[in-house]
């Protein structure tokens, strides 16, 4: 669940959004919950320092991307509660989460690896269609600020 001296995920995580030149953004849909669809996502583990190097870590592992891409920090911190479908994983004590916010662009699409465990299928989606589709409002928000 993370590592380090806890059996509790750490409650700071990264927003990384991938989109291509022609305004397309990669969308995933996990397993659990049905139907939650979100950029690449997830929490940095205790011994991580640095949340672009968590950033670079869940966008290779979720997606197979990594080499020749340029991970971008968008300046924003988002601060929101830890909705019930992931409340055990957290400390009792712990009810909100840090998310830092990356963003990826890509000159034209690039084939994804899904990492299985955590998601179903993928699609390169129109902006408005991305903002429509995924369920946080942090992710929302992070894809009507791309550049």
């Amino acid at each position: 669940m993370g590592g380090g001296s806890s059996p509790y995920k750490r409650p700071e995580s990264v927003l990384v959004v991938v989109y291509t030149a022609a305004g397309e953004v990669l969308v995933l849909r996990r397993c659990q919950p049905p139907d939650f669809w979100q950029s690449v996502t997830g929490s940095l583990r205790w011994e991580e320092t640095n949340p672009l190097d968590a950033a670079r870590r869940e966008l290779c592992e979720e997606t197979g991307l990594g080499d020749g891409v340029e991970v971008v920090a968008c300046g924003t911190i988002n601060r929101f509660p830890i909705l019930p479908p992931w409340r055990h994983r957290y400390a009792p004590n712990v009810t909100e989460n840090i998310e830092h916010v990356f963003r990826i662009l890509l000159p034209e699409r690039r084939p994804i690896v899904l990492n299985p465990a955590e998601h179903l299928e993928y699609e390169w989606l129109p902006r408005a269609v991305a903002v429509a589709r995924v369920t946080s409002w942090t992710n929302r928000d992070a894809i009507l600020r791309l550049p």
